[in-house]
């Protein structure tokens, strides 16, 4: 099933699991209007699609002391596939860093990192960012406050577009 093939069960199945992972599948079969055996077969399904990556807890840093949200905005001295596969699996590695995207433009990487406080993200910017192979500036950005963190998609788009396609 490509994601232009889902019918309407499936988008919903998506969207309801998006906004809780933990509920049960009979629970999610009734949300649907479905019995509970195909909808687990239709979630196995979506999983081996790789539509559903994973189930995850939404966990909140600052409870748990990590004070300090930053961007970095990376730039590379060379842009070579290796260059950049290298970089991304630095990346991965680095324990503060919990999002790396490539981007094209000026910066050629944004990463989402968490500290749990400034010294802590000073010396991993100065001792491991900087650092790295390949690294030619880093620019910076506190987070002062998040309006808006919404992981997932707006499935009322994407509702809305499968209704005029189809």
């Amino acid at each position: 099933m490509a994601a232009a093939k889902l019918d309407d069960i499936d988008r919903r199945i998506l969207s309801e699991l998006q906004d809780d992972g933990r509920m049960t599948n009979v629970e999610l079969a009734r949300r649907v209007g479905i019995s509970a055996p195909p909808c687990l077969r239709r979630v196995r399904a979506l999983e081996e699609m790789g539509l559903i990556r994973g189930y995850h807890a939404d966990i909140d840093p600052r409870a748990l002391g990590f004070e300090v949200e930053v961007f970095a905005m990376v730039r590379l001295v060379s842009q070579s596939e290796r260059d950049l596969s290298a970089f991304e699996a630095r990346a991965r590695a680095w324990p503060l860093v919990r999002e790396c995207r490539m981007l094209n433009g000026e910066i050629d990487f944004i990463l989402k990192c968490v500290a749990p406080d400034l010294g802590t993200f000073q010396r991993f910017l100065t001792d491991e960012l900087t650092a790295a192979d390949n690294v030619a500036s880093v620019k910076t950005s506190l987070v002062i406050r998040c309006a808006k963190d919404e992981p997932g998609v707006p499935f009322e788009i994407v509702e809305t577009r499968a209704r005029a396609v189809g």
